[in-house]
């Protein structure tokens, strides 16, 4: 995971990374697919860790979709607006699911706000939206100063 060529391939314009290679969850894995998306963090110096103790859990098309573009949001987010130093992508086995964790050591925000989207957030109520009516939960942990995590958890049933 983050050999050169992936580098070449995402992209992040207008604070959406956007991975110009075709999905193939098949081959890379939903590890792999969302770990192209963490190129540009790490360009602009962030340590991208990983944790994911999920070998071999069959994940449906459907699903590994939803959490890939809700990790795209969340890594969009912490590209744009965290000024992370370390951010961390966790992808475990729960009890009937999948659950995906997006956390970062940045400047966090006011989550209460974000989601009311008055004036931003638009993105990750979308992706909250998308979550529920695939029968998951979307939990936006953030405070001013003390970083944010994301966390989209998935039934596999």
């Amino acid at each position: 995971m983050g050999n050169e060529s992936a580098l070449d391939e995402v992209v992040a314009r207008g604070g959406v990374i956007t991975d110009r290679h075709p999905l193939d969850f098949h081959t890379l894995g939903l590890a792999g697919c969302i770990d192209r998306l963490t190129a540009p963090l790490r360009q602009h110096g962030t340590a991208v860790h990983w944790d994911t103790p999920h070998w071999g859990i069959e994940i449906p098309a459907h699903s590994a979709y939803l959490l890939y573009q809700s990790a795209r949001e969340a890594l969009s987010n912490a590209l744009t607006y965290s000024d992370a130093s370390n951010l961390t992508v966790q992808l475990a086995a729960v009890d009937h699911g999948i659950r995906l964790v997006v956390s970062d050591d940045g400047t966090g925000f006011d989550s209460e706000l974000a989601i009311s989207g008055r004036h931003h957030g638009y993105g990750l109520r979308l992706m909250s939206v998308a979550v529920h009516e695939a029968g998951g939960s979307v939990d936006i942990c953030s405070s001013p100063g003390c970083g944010t995590t994301i966390t989209v958890t998935l039934p596999l049933d």
